[in-house]
């Protein structure tokens, strides 16, 4: 299964997040998860906030349910709170491959 996230992070929580990600990336990888791809996206250099878009794979629901259910995932709650505003997730599928020619 396939998710594309959109994280907004807070003023000045750009190093907390970047630090949330590396240990929730940790613990998706032992549920069979990887976040294949990241766009930082500035969309106004007047705020503060930045946004990153995460194309993010797991094998099945069920993984993704227990990564969500994860001791230490949860343990991350306060951390995740001290830097992103909110979250966006949609869930995908593969699409077409533009690169495979005609």
């Amino acid at each position: 299964m396939i998710l594309v996230a959109t994280l907004t992070v807070k003023p000045g929580g750009l190093n907390a997040f970047r630090s949330y990600e590396r240990q929730a990336a940790a613990i998706m990888k032992r549920h069979g998860g990887r976040i294949e791809r990241t766009v930082a996206l500035w969309e106004n250099q007047e705020d503060d906030f930045f946004r990153e878009v995460h194309l993010v794979y797991f094998p099945s629901p069920e993984a993704l349910a227990a990564y969500r259910d994860d001791a230490d995932f949860k343990a991350l709650t306060e951390l995740r709170e001290s830097c992103i505003v909110s979250t966006v997730i949609r869930s995908g599928e593969p699409g077409p491959d533009y690169h495979a020619g005609s």
